[in-house]
C-alpha cells in the first residue's frame, strides 16, 4: 500500500483509495502557507508539460509564474538580486508541483525527486546559480522531507532564457505505483 491512501472496505475487499479528499502532503503545504497553483503555465511551443516513462516523470522547464498569473521577469546580476532569484526559483517549484499533481492526482504518489535542473539568465559576472536554484530545492525538502525531498542537480547560467524571465526549472520524478 502506498503511504497517504486510505483503506477502504468494499464487498468483504479492502482497496486503497487515493481519491480521498485529505492528502498528507498538500497539508503539510497548506500549514506551510503553500497554495498549489491551480493555473500551470501552458508550453510556449510544441512540447507537453510533462511525459510518464516507466515509473519517471518527465516534467519540461517550468517558468516563475505567481499565482495571479504573473510572469516574473528578470536578469541576476543586471535587474535582481539573489533574494529575488530564489524567490523566482520557488515559483517554478511550485508549477513543477502543480504538474506533478495534475500527472499523477495526488503529491503522496512522489516516491522521490531524482533531478533538477535549473537555467538561470544571468550577467557574465553573476556566479551564484547555486544560491538561486536553491530556492527550489528548498521547496522540495521542505515538502517532501529530505529522504523524498532531496534530489540531484545541475546549475546553470546563461546569458537569456525565453520572454526574459530569470529561471527555468525542470525535475525528473520517480513514482509511487497507483493504489
Amino acid at each position: 500500500m502506498s503511504s497517504g491512501c486510505v483503506l477502504r472496505k468494499v464487498s468483504q475487499l479492502f482497496r486503497c483509495d487515493c481519491t480521498v479528499p485529505g492528502f498528507h502532503i498538500e497539508n503539510k503545504m497548506a500549514a506551510l502557507g503553500y497554495k498549489i497553483p491551480t493555473t500551470v503555465s501552458s508550453p510556449k511551443g510544441n512540447y507537453i508539460n510533462y511525459t510518464k516513462s516507466g515509473p519517471y516523470l518527465y516534467l519540461a522547464g517550468h517558468v516563475p509564474l505567481t499565482v495571479e498569473g504573473d510572469l516574473i521577469i528578470g536578469r541576476l546580476g543586471e535587474n535582481m538580486d539573489i533574494e529575488a532569484g530564489q524567490k523566482a526559483a520557488q515559483l517554478c517549484g511550485m508549477q513543477i508541483l502543480a504538474s506533478i499533481k495534475e500527472a499523477l492526482g495526488s503529491l503522496d504518489r512522489v516516491k522521490k525527486v531524482v533531478k533538477i535542473v535549473g537555467y538561470v539568465n544571468s550577467t557574465n559576472e553573476f556566479t551564484q546559480q547555486p544560491h538561486v536554484i536553491n530556492g527550489c530545492s528548498d521547496l522540495m525538502v521542505e515538502v517532501f522531507g529530505p529522504e523524498v525531498g532531496k534530489h540531484a542537480r545541475s546549475a546553470i547560467g546563461t546569458n537569456v532564457l525565453p520572454l526574459g524571465i530569470p529561471v527555468e526549472i525542470e525535475a525528473i520524478i520517480e513514482m509511487k505505483d497507483p493504489c
